[in-house]
């Protein structure tokens, strides 16, 4: 399949009028598949009413199909018309955060969407992204827009159009290139449907910026517990994984230097994942900095970036930095913790 590329720049006045959108979304509603960006990472869109369209997303992805997907829309009539009832709580998230990083988890109305977009179940994940071409694009192709992250499955999640052309590539109609998207990690998922508001991923929008505007917000135990299966939209699988294995070590410069001299005494290869203020600290074959630890939005922004950015350099084994789980640093340990797929390392 020859996979088009589409240069869209997102200041643009009228964007529902830009040949490159008119023309993706000419494609989406033939029900193919085109990758968009949004603020927080790029999607693998396709119509959400359309089990062929759905198909394609999947098999694109190589991801199982009882993994149900998040449906992007630009507008509450979309919403209006696939979610049974908007609650009041929701009511006043989408007012403080849509457009933005946030979907939410309704009860879905039946026969509106593939079932294969949610998975078969009773409820349905929705956002409506902060990108004015994914919302340009939404708009012209006027359907429900089912849209993953635009990655091969287990993959680090693409923040620019190359990273998805490097994934894709021949296996979807287009991609739109709106530029680098801007948040990083994908969206914070929350399950709306009962009398408190439940976290079921971390993402841009912290646990305390969601409890200043609803009050009380939990969290789901799968999110920290392993023998429990998540219920958000991409987390029941290994995600986000660099080639190499990836360990997370929470002792410190001193105790990550001795684990990468250990290993290149061996004849490794050795990466190390760090930050702006700790760069000059390491002797490794490569170190690359991931924000700085001081604004931990910096770490969320470049994180898919440099763990790609490994694949790139062939080492052997990366070791990496851990955050604190305050903020947006809870979604960066989800993030990197599912990379991983190894317990942390501690000082013995």
């Amino acid at each position: 399949m020859l996979t088009s590329m589409w240069k869209v720049d997102k200041d643009v006045d009228r964007l529902i009028t830009y040949p490159q959108i008119v023309e993706a979304a000419r494609i989406l509603a033939k029900n193919e598949v085109v990758a968009l960006p949004t603020e927080t990472v790029y999607g693998l869109g396709g119509n959400a009413e359309s089990d062929e369209a759905v198909a394609k997303i999947f098999a694109a992805k190589g991801r199982p199909s009882d993994n149900p997907l998040i449906i992007h829309i630009a507008n509450l009539n979309q919403l209006s018309n696939i979610a049974q009832e908007i609650p009041e709580l929701a009511k006043r998230l989408m007012d403080a955060f849509w457009p933005g990083p946030l979907t939410l988890i309704f009860n879905k109305k039946i026969g509106k969407l593939s079932e294969l977009a949610t998975a078969g179940l009773s409820t349905v994940a929705v956002r409506m992204p902060n990108h004015p071409v994914a919302l340009a694009l939404i708009e012209v192709a006027n359907l429900p827009i089912a849209a993953p992250s635009a990655n091969l499955s287990g993959r680090p999640s693409p923040t620019t159009a190359q990273h998805v052309h490097d994934d894709l590539d021949g296996r979807i109609a287009g991609i739109v290139d709106g530029g680098p998207t801007g948040v990083g990690v994908e969206s914070t998922v929350v399950d709306c449907t009962g009398d408190i508001p439940v976290i079921l991923r971390p993402g841009g929008i912290t646990k305390e910026q969601l409890e200043e505007v609803v009050g009380e917000v939990s969290t789901d135990p799968a999110l920290t517990d392993e023998a429990l299966a998540p219920k958000s939209p991409g987390m029941k699988y290994r995600h986000y994984a660099p080639n190499a294995p990836l360990y997370l070590v929470a002792g410190g410069v001193n105790k990550i230097q001795g684990l990468v001299d250990e290993k290149r005494a061996q004849g490794m290869k050795v990466g190390v994942m760090t930050t702006e203020d700790n760069v000059e600290s390491y002797r490794a074959d490569v170190i690359f900095p991931c924000g700085r630890r001081t604004q931990l939005e910096t770490v969320a922004e470049a994180l898919y970036d440099t763990l790609r950015a490994f694949n790139e350099s062939d080492v052997d084994i990366i070791f990496g930095e851990v955050f604190p789980e305050t903020g947006v640093g809870v979604a960066i340990m989800n993030r990197l913790t599912k990379a991983s797929g190894f317990p942390i390392i501690v000082n013995d």
